[in-house]
């Protein structure tokens, strides 16, 4: 069997679409498709079915898959660091959301790295859960940290840690609240409050309301700007409440910048996963990445 047609093949499970996977390989859409139908000749069997957005992967072509992907991936990397060449130094493409690889993976990486010896060159960039995983599952990432736990078997996920929320807002708003108003009213001692997110849909403030509250939030978003890092900023700032991760906003809980208006018996939590393309931890410096960011989570929990 042709390793071409199965690169092609293993490139369009991935992206999920012939035109994606083209663009990936570098090749016309109507040499892909007729490299997949080649393929598909040889087999005797369908691979893909077609769709009006893309291509899903018939039983046949998932079992495929997942039985090639990891070789060819190994190919890949023995091709692309040389047999020879000892000293080459290896890129990791990671991903994941901005503030989490911001403030924790990408240091932790760097100082790892520092510890053991620079072991690979390091390439970041940041998107939500499916802009992640879909960047991991077409390959244009090595190592995704996402709060998603991605289903089927072409990406492996290990949990990396939990992160804990905490509602805060600057010290004027707790006092104009009142100790133990909260306590007593629950949820309504918060409806005129104004609100800060990163979405119109308040997540994390509807996350954390569903969870020790058992209700919905009634306000609406006053200040809403698509980064934890700035949210917190405005929090400080005065411009409302704010649900926050705990390792985000600690340094200003302990300067009084902002206040916990809340101590929940249970706090809400969030877990995070390390994810690859299964196989691909067979590659040393995916390897060693994986494993220095587990390490470093051990001291985050």
């Amino acid at each position: 069997m042709d390793l071409a047609l199965l690169r092609t093949f293993v490139t369009v499970h991935r992206a999920g679409s012939f035109t994606r996977a083209a663009a990936l390989l570098g090749l016309s859409q109507p040499a892909v498709t007729s490299q997949i139908r080649t393929l598909e000749q040889q087999l005797g069997r369908p691979l893909f079915l077609r769709q009006a957005r893309g291509v899903t992967p018939t039983t046949i072509g998932d079992e495929l898959a997942h039985k090639a992907a990891p070789h060819l991936d190994a190919l890949v990397e023995i091709a692309e660091s040389g047999l020879d060449d000892e000293s080459s130094l290896r890129t990791l493409h990671l991903a994941g959301p901005p503030e989490f690889t911001a403030e924790r993976a990408l240091p932790a990486l760097v100082e790892l790295t520092g510890e053991d010896g620079q072991a690979f060159a390091l390439r970041a960039s940041f998107g939500n859960a499916e802009e992640t995983l879909e960047g991991l599952a077409a390959g244009h990432h090595d190592l995704a940290i996402c709060t998603a736990q991605p289903r089927g078997g072409l990406l492996t996920a290990t949990p990396l840690c939990d992160e804990e929320h905490v509602l805060v807002a600057a010290p004027h708003w707790a006092e104009q609240i009142g100790t133990g108003t909260l306590h007593d009213k629950g949820a309504s001692a918060l409806e005129n409050l104004p609100v800060v997110e990163v979405h119109e849909s308040l997540p994390f403030v509807s996350r954390y309301w569903a969870s020790v509250f058992d209700s919905r939030p009634a306000a609406s978003g006053t200040v809403i700007v698509p980064d934890l890092r700035a949210v917190l900023a405005c929090t400080a700032a005065g411009a409302g409440l704010a649900v926050l991760p705990r390792y985000l906003c600690e340094t200003a809980l302990e300067r009084g910048d902002v206040v916990a208006l809340h101590d929940p018996a249970v706090p809400p939590l969030r877990t995070y996963f390390l994810v690859v393309r299964t196989g691909t931890l067979a590659m040393p410096h995916i390897a060693r990445a994986h494993e220095w960011l587990q390490r470093a989570a051990a001291e985050w929990c």
